[in-house]
């Protein structure tokens, strides 16, 4: 039998994970598991714990799921360290029977760790390799690793695949997907977040969301709402910060707000599932992170109906139409994100117009099923039998 196949001769795609924590890949994995065609592909999921939050996620949607014979220990946002290689390297025979073993044909890997620790065992199991890139241009394993091990590598964003792999043949653009149907009662989600941060109706709630790194730049939002606090003292506001603490303590964001006299107005209130019920719950969305391949958070906005501002940094213009869909604003700049911040929520005509049109934009450009047949077809070039006769792929 060939080994690309499984026994109903579908081709067993493995979506390997590592760690615990639970991002913006994940989500966009569990979009395109979901939407698969399963008459040609059969998906497997593989975790590094089945009792960890990620195997949780997947979970309910009942595809075959089995934990990494040796896991290996990588961290999110971290440097990979010599130690990490080497237990990498004396990895990969392990690694690579189990994929064996599994009947693997594609593997698809979702972000550097899975792809530092997957991407080697995959290729000597005779598996094809599609590199799922989410981070910026300058990664080490897109530049490097990518071109030598993956057969397909797929950017979320023009920015994210950068120079080097913009000239290759393999390369692909493929926007992250989205639950475009998403419908939350803001004014609800509203009531309770000002409860649980004990303000009142007046107050106009400016959320950041994300994991506390130092590229997302939690800092410079409370820097931020400190600014727009001095340029319009009459405006009740309040920072709500979503998101674990990874890099940055939170004891360094609430001793910033105390040194800038705001502490009254930012509320760290840690990972929230789901993100969109959150973001619907604020008056704004602010991004001021730099080098975003492509935030979640934006679309999700942009779906529930809250208004973005966003430094002009990264995937985030490409995401917002330079500007139509959302302001943009001067990277690093309190103030400028401050006065951006001040327009979105005092220019209500010009931001109900960007409301509109940014609903109308993301059915188009970010529905799961769109993402899963631009995938799809990533597949057939790898596999070419696998591709449906009966109906060409939508573009």
């Amino acid at each position: 039998m060939d080994r690309r196949r499984n026994h109903d001769d579908r081709i067993r795609v493995a979506f390997p994970f590592a760690g615990s924590l639970i991002g913006g890949s994940h989500f966009s994995s569990l979009g395109l598991v979901k939407h698969l065609d399963a008459s040609r592909f059969d998906p497997f999921v593989i975790v590094d714990r089945m009792d960890n939050p990620i195997a949780d996620l997947f979970r309910d949607l009942g595809v075959p799921m089995a934990a990494a014979p040796r896991p290996i220990a990588l961290h999110h946002g971290k440097h990979v360290s010599l130690r990490n290689l080497v237990s990498s390297g004396l990895a990969v025979p392990i690694l690579s029977k189990f994929l064996h073993r599994h009947g693997i044909g594609l593997v698809h890997v979702n972000d550097g760790r899975t792809a530092a620790i997957w991407a080697l065992p995959a290729r000597l199991a005779g598996a094809k390799l599609v590199w799922h890139h989410r981070s910026g241009p300058g990664a080490w394993g897109l530049r490097f690793a990518s071109p030598l091990l993956a057969n397909a590598v797929i950017s979320v964003s023009d920015f994210a695949r950068g120079r080097v792999a913009r000239s290759a043949h393999k390369s692909h653009v493929i926007h992250s997907p989205f639950d475009t149907q998403i419908r939350v009662d803001r004014r609800h989600m509203r009531d309770m977040l000002l409860t649980e941060i004990n303000h009142g109706p007046s107050t106009r709630v400016v959320g950041f969301f994300g994991a506390m790194i130092a590229r997302k730049r939690p800092l410079l939002f409370v820097e931020a709402i400190a600014a727009l606090r001095r340029q319009h003292p009459g405006l009740p506001v309040a920072g709500a910060i979503f998101g674990e603490a990874v890099e940055i303590p939170v004891e360094d964001v609430t001793a910033l707000a105390e040194r800038l006299g705001v502490a009254d107005a930012i509320h760290v209130m840690g990972f929230r599932s789901p993100g969109a019920n959150w973001i619907a719950a604020c008056d704004l969305l602010a991004i001021p992170a730099v080098e975003e391949p492509f935030g979640r958070t934006l679309v999700e906005a942009m779906i529930v109906g809250t208004p973005v501002v966003a430094s002009r940094s990264g995937g985030n213009a490409d995401a917002l139409e330079g500007g139509r869909l959302g302001r943009l604003v001067q990277v690093d700049d309190a103030d400028a994100l401050a006065a951006g911040m001040a327009e979105a929520l005092t220019c209500a005509d010009v931001t109900d117009e960007m409301i509109v049109a940014a609903r109308a934009a993301v059915h188009d450009r970010f529905g799961e099923h769109r993402h899963a047949e631009q995938v799809m077809s990533v597949y057939h070039d790898l596999f070419p039998a696998a591709r449906p006769l009966s109906r060409p792929l939508r573009t």
